[in-house]
Protein backbone atom coordinates (compact mmCIF):
# COMPACT_ATOMS: atom_id res chain seq x y z
CA UNK A 1 0.00 0.00 0.00
CA UNK A 2 1.37 3.40 -1.00
CA UNK A 3 1.94 6.02 1.68
CA UNK A 4 -0.36 9.03 1.51
CA UNK A 5 1.29 12.11 0.05
CA UNK A 6 2.31 14.85 2.44
CA UNK A 7 1.84 18.52 1.54
CA UNK A 8 4.82 19.37 3.77
CA UNK A 9 7.05 16.92 1.90
CA UNK A 10 5.86 18.26 -1.48
CA UNK A 11 6.59 21.83 -0.34
CA UNK A 12 10.03 20.78 0.95
CA UNK A 13 10.83 19.31 -2.48
CA UNK A 14 9.71 22.50 -4.25
CA UNK A 15 11.69 24.71 -1.86
CA UNK A 16 14.78 22.55 -2.32
CA UNK A 17 14.31 22.56 -6.11
CA UNK A 18 14.22 26.37 -6.19
CA UNK A 19 17.42 26.55 -4.13
CA UNK A 20 19.26 23.89 -6.13
CA UNK A 21 18.19 25.34 -9.49
CA UNK A 22 19.20 28.83 -8.36
CA UNK A 23 22.65 27.56 -7.40
CA UNK A 24 23.29 24.94 -10.09
CA UNK A 25 20.86 25.63 -12.94
CA UNK A 26 18.03 23.52 -14.30
CA UNK A 27 20.48 20.78 -15.27
CA UNK A 28 21.07 19.93 -11.60
CA UNK A 29 20.38 16.28 -10.82
CA UNK A 30 17.23 15.27 -8.95
CA UNK A 31 19.46 13.57 -6.39
CA UNK A 32 20.71 17.03 -5.31
CA UNK A 33 17.10 18.18 -4.87
CA UNK A 34 16.17 15.06 -2.88
CA UNK A 35 19.19 15.51 -0.63
CA UNK A 36 18.41 19.19 -0.05
CA UNK A 37 14.76 18.33 0.71
CA UNK A 38 15.75 15.52 3.08
CA UNK A 39 13.81 12.87 1.16
CA UNK A 40 14.74 9.73 -0.71
CA UNK A 41 15.11 10.27 -4.46
CA UNK A 42 12.28 7.81 -5.06
CA UNK A 43 10.04 9.99 -2.89
CA UNK A 44 10.60 12.91 -5.23
CA UNK A 45 9.10 10.86 -8.04
CA UNK A 46 6.10 10.00 -5.86
CA UNK A 47 5.19 13.68 -5.98
CA UNK A 48 6.43 14.52 -9.48
CA UNK A 49 6.47 11.85 -12.18
CA UNK A 50 9.39 13.44 -14.03
CA UNK A 51 11.88 16.21 -13.53
CA UNK A 52 9.99 18.22 -16.17
CA UNK A 53 6.82 17.86 -14.06
CA UNK A 54 8.78 19.13 -11.05
CA UNK A 55 10.09 22.17 -12.94
CA UNK A 56 6.62 23.02 -14.29
CA UNK A 57 5.09 22.66 -10.81
CA UNK A 58 7.82 24.87 -9.35
CA UNK A 59 7.11 27.53 -11.99
CA UNK A 60 3.41 27.57 -11.11
CA UNK A 61 4.13 27.73 -7.37
CA UNK A 62 6.61 30.58 -7.73
CA UNK A 63 4.24 32.53 -9.97
CA UNK A 64 1.40 32.09 -7.45
CA UNK A 65 3.63 33.25 -4.63
CA UNK A 66 4.80 36.26 -6.63
CA UNK A 67 1.23 37.20 -7.63
CA UNK A 68 0.15 36.93 -4.00
CA UNK A 69 2.93 39.29 -2.97
CA UNK A 70 2.26 41.77 -5.78
CA UNK A 71 -1.50 41.83 -5.29
CA UNK A 72 -1.41 42.02 -1.49
CA UNK A 73 -3.09 45.32 -0.62
CA UNK A 74 -3.44 46.25 -4.31
CA UNK A 75 -4.98 49.75 -4.47
CA UNK A 76 -7.62 49.13 -7.17
CA UNK A 77 -9.31 52.53 -7.05
CA UNK A 78 -6.26 54.72 -7.52
CA UNK A 79 -4.29 56.16 -10.41
CA UNK A 80 -2.24 53.98 -12.74
CA UNK A 81 0.92 55.50 -11.26
CA UNK A 82 -0.12 54.60 -7.72
CA UNK A 83 -1.12 51.04 -8.70
CA UNK A 84 2.07 50.55 -10.69
CA UNK A 85 4.18 51.87 -7.82
CA UNK A 86 2.51 49.35 -5.50
CA UNK A 87 3.16 46.47 -7.93
CA UNK A 88 6.75 47.64 -8.43
CA UNK A 89 7.52 47.83 -4.70
CA UNK A 90 5.92 44.48 -3.98
CA UNK A 91 7.80 42.82 -6.86
CA UNK A 92 11.17 44.25 -5.88
CA UNK A 93 10.65 43.40 -2.20
CA UNK A 94 9.57 39.85 -3.11
CA UNK A 95 12.68 39.36 -5.27
CA UNK A 96 15.03 40.68 -2.60
CA UNK A 97 13.41 38.46 0.04
CA UNK A 98 13.26 35.37 -2.21
CA UNK A 99 16.49 35.32 -4.22
CA UNK A 100 16.42 31.58 -4.94
CA UNK A 101 12.86 31.69 -6.26
CA UNK A 102 13.58 34.81 -8.31
CA UNK A 103 16.68 33.25 -9.87
CA UNK A 104 14.96 29.90 -10.50
CA UNK A 105 11.99 31.69 -12.09
CA UNK A 106 14.26 33.54 -14.53
CA UNK A 107 15.74 30.23 -15.65
CA UNK A 108 12.41 28.45 -15.95
CA UNK A 109 10.84 31.26 -17.99
CA UNK A 110 13.33 30.63 -20.82
CA UNK A 111 13.35 26.83 -20.44
CA UNK A 112 12.11 24.95 -23.51
CA UNK A 113 10.23 22.39 -21.38
CA UNK A 114 7.83 24.93 -19.89
CA UNK A 115 4.39 23.72 -20.93
CA UNK A 116 1.68 25.90 -22.41
CA UNK A 117 -0.57 24.81 -19.54
CA UNK A 118 2.00 26.09 -17.03
CA UNK A 119 2.40 29.37 -18.91
CA UNK A 120 -1.36 29.92 -18.82
CA UNK A 121 -1.60 28.97 -15.13
CA UNK A 122 1.38 31.20 -14.34
CA UNK A 123 -0.07 34.25 -16.07
CA UNK A 124 -3.65 33.86 -14.77
CA UNK A 125 -3.07 35.61 -11.42
CA UNK A 126 -1.56 38.62 -13.22
CA UNK A 127 -4.62 39.58 -15.31
CA UNK A 128 -5.28 42.73 -13.30
CA UNK A 129 -1.65 43.83 -13.60
CA UNK A 130 -1.70 43.17 -17.36
CA UNK A 131 -4.86 45.27 -17.69
CA UNK A 132 -3.17 48.10 -15.80
CA UNK A 133 -0.19 47.95 -18.20
CA UNK A 134 -2.54 48.00 -21.20
CA UNK A 135 -4.29 51.06 -19.78
CA UNK A 136 -0.94 52.81 -19.32
CA UNK A 137 0.58 52.07 -22.76
CA UNK A 138 -1.98 50.42 -25.07
CA UNK A 139 0.18 50.88 -28.17
CA UNK A 140 2.96 48.63 -26.84
CA UNK A 141 2.87 44.82 -26.68
CA UNK A 142 2.28 43.85 -23.07
CA UNK A 143 5.01 41.21 -23.23
CA UNK A 144 7.46 44.02 -24.01
CA UNK A 145 6.22 46.18 -21.13
CA UNK A 146 6.46 43.18 -18.79
CA UNK A 147 9.98 42.35 -19.96
CA UNK A 148 11.14 45.94 -19.44
CA UNK A 149 9.59 46.04 -15.97
CA UNK A 150 11.20 42.69 -15.12
CA UNK A 151 14.66 43.66 -16.36
CA UNK A 152 14.62 46.96 -14.49
CA UNK A 153 13.30 45.28 -11.32
CA UNK A 154 16.00 42.59 -11.49
CA UNK A 155 18.65 45.31 -11.73
CA UNK A 156 17.20 47.09 -8.70
CA UNK A 157 16.98 43.82 -6.75
CA UNK A 158 20.64 43.10 -7.42
CA UNK A 159 21.73 46.57 -6.32
CA UNK A 160 19.64 46.27 -3.13
CA UNK A 161 21.24 42.90 -2.34
CA UNK A 162 24.70 44.42 -2.79
CA UNK A 163 23.95 47.68 -0.95
CA UNK A 164 20.93 47.16 1.36
CA UNK A 165 21.45 50.46 3.19
CA UNK A 166 20.46 52.32 0.01
CA UNK A 167 17.50 50.06 -0.79
CA UNK A 168 14.89 52.81 -0.76
CA UNK A 169 16.96 54.99 -3.10
CA UNK A 170 17.35 52.13 -5.61
CA UNK A 171 13.68 51.16 -5.35
CA UNK A 172 12.51 54.75 -5.87
CA UNK A 173 14.97 55.55 -8.67
CA UNK A 174 14.03 52.34 -10.48
CA UNK A 175 10.34 53.15 -10.27
CA UNK A 176 10.88 56.71 -11.50
CA UNK A 177 12.81 55.37 -14.50
CA UNK A 178 10.01 52.90 -15.22
CA UNK A 179 7.33 55.56 -14.84
CA UNK A 180 9.20 57.99 -17.09
CA UNK A 181 9.07 55.38 -19.86
CA UNK A 182 5.45 54.48 -19.30
CA UNK A 183 4.15 57.99 -18.78
CA UNK A 184 5.45 59.40 -22.07
CA UNK A 185 2.76 60.59 -24.39
CA UNK A 186 1.80 57.89 -26.85
CA UNK A 187 3.89 57.99 -29.97
CA UNK A 188 3.67 56.16 -33.15
CA UNK A 189 6.30 53.44 -33.24
CA UNK A 190 7.49 52.11 -36.59
CA UNK A 191 6.10 48.71 -37.45
CA UNK A 192 8.62 45.91 -37.79
CA UNK A 193 9.21 44.75 -41.35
Amino acid sequence: MAKPKSEDRRNAILTAAAQVFAERGLGAPTSAISTAAGVAEGSLFTYFKTKDDLVNALYREIKLDLAGAMMSGFPRRTSVRHRLRHVWKQYVDWGVSNPAQEKALKQIQVWSGLTEESKIAGSAPFVEIQKMAEDARPELPQAFVGAVLGALAETVMEFIRQDPERAEMYRTAGFEMLWAGINRKSRSFPESK
